[in-house]
């Protein structure tokens, strides 16, 4: 790299333009997936229960077939992001290749248990796109966020108008705690052992909750979420719902769980919420009193390039949507002091997230 005073060499100019015409063309990744998610094609290929060569893609494919020839070069994309994979297969009795899923865009299947297309699609939603484009001017103004400054109104009071909007977010919240419990019941199932009672805080419609019920009969399980959101949805014989507002009251219970909330809010709403969960666990941690965070902790697990690269673009989006933030390890300890507890764990057992145990 030049030193000041210095030219930068031809090579380091080269270089320096393919990293900024990788930024103005970045936003085409997201772009062509949203429109494989779209017109099915992960469903599609695996339906198909093999490999698909080109030909049979777009006769299978719901588009205008005078279109077809596009379809190669969208999926020369997705393959080279790691979406798809070319195999060869015998077609018609002779060798060709053909598109196949691999672990990514399985996560992509609609009707999986584990999509994570609701969330894709939320985020890449234009009602989210438009506040992104906005950062410039949310900078200059006096609003909140940057989703104000698009739209006029906070994400929240934009989701009480748009009942679209409300759907894709929850659809995306359940398929996001179908695939935490997976992961934690498989390899951190200790995590609830020998609790008696659990409540889950902003639950939603309970999927995190149902699961830990399911796998720990012998325990009480809650759900707290909005009224709204909890309205005629029916428990069973350790799992109920209780409508309320977290910021006001929590359920009595040994352990508070926390998935995916805090990094939502800011310092001093997280402070009282955790306040709140701290008065309703036991007080010894010898007692069995906790509560359970899964977030982003800045700086765990980012060894891997990619895993620090979605940690830091999370921070972003938290601060463009909601007035939250990712936080790194120095920062969810101030929290917990503040808030009156007296000790932490952290686990990076989540890729992105990690889990935090917080004891009284």
């Amino acid at each position: 790299m030049a030193l000041p005073g210095e030219e930068e060499s031809t090579h380091e100019l080269l270089n320096a333009q393919t990293l900024v015409w990788n930024h103005i063309f970045k936003f085409m990744f997201p772009m062509s997936l949203k429109c494989a998610i779209e017109l099915n094609i992960p469903e599609i290929i695996k339906n198909h229960g093999k490999p698909m060569t080109l030909s049979e893609l777009t006769t299978a494919l719901p588009i205008n077939k005078a279109k077809s020839h596009y379809i190669h070069r969208m999926m020369r994309v997705l393959v080279h992001s790691k979406f798809f994979m070319k195999v060869a297969v015998n077609y018609e009795n002779e060798q060709n290749e053909g598109y196949w899923l691999t672990p990514s865009s399985r996560l992509l299947l609609k009707d999986s248990a584990l999509s994570i297309a609701p969330l894709f699609l939320l985020i890449h939603n234009p009602i989210l796109m438009k506040p992104c484009s906005s950062i410039s001017e949310w900078f200059t103004d006096d609003r909140v966020t940057a989703f104000e400054t698009a739209h006029g109104l906070k994400f929240w009071e934009q989701a009480k108008e748009d009942s679209s909007l409300t759907k894709l977010f929850y659809e995306a919240m359940a398929g996001d705690s179908r695939f935490v419990s997976q992961v934690i019941l498989k390899d951190c199932k200790k995590l609830f052992s020998g609790v008696g009672s659990l409540v889950d805080v902003g639950g939603g419609t309970g999927n995190m909750a149902k699961a830990i019920a399911d796998a720990f009969p012998e325990m009480k399980c809650t759900v707290l979420d909005l009224p709204q959101v909890v309205s005629g949805l029916e428990g069973s014989s350790n799992l109920n719902y209780v409508g309320g507002d977290m910021f006001e009251a929590i359920p009595t219970a040994d352990v508070v769980l926390l998935k995916w909330l805090l990094h939502d809010w800011d310092d001093e709403a997280c402070i009282k919420v955790l306040k709140n969960c701290r008065e309703v666990i036991p007080a010894g941690k010898e007692k069995g009193g906790k509560v359970i965070i899964i977030d982003i902790v800045l700086g765990y697990n980012n060894e891997n390039d990619m895993v620090k690269e979605d940690q830091l673009l999370w921070d972003i989006a938290m601060m463009v949507y909601l007035n939250g933030k990712e936080r790194s390890e120095k920062e969810w300890k101030q929290l917990f002091l503040d808030a009156g507890f007296s000790s932490y764990n952290i686990t990076p057992i989540l890729g992105v997230r990690s889990i935090i145990e917080v004891y009284p």
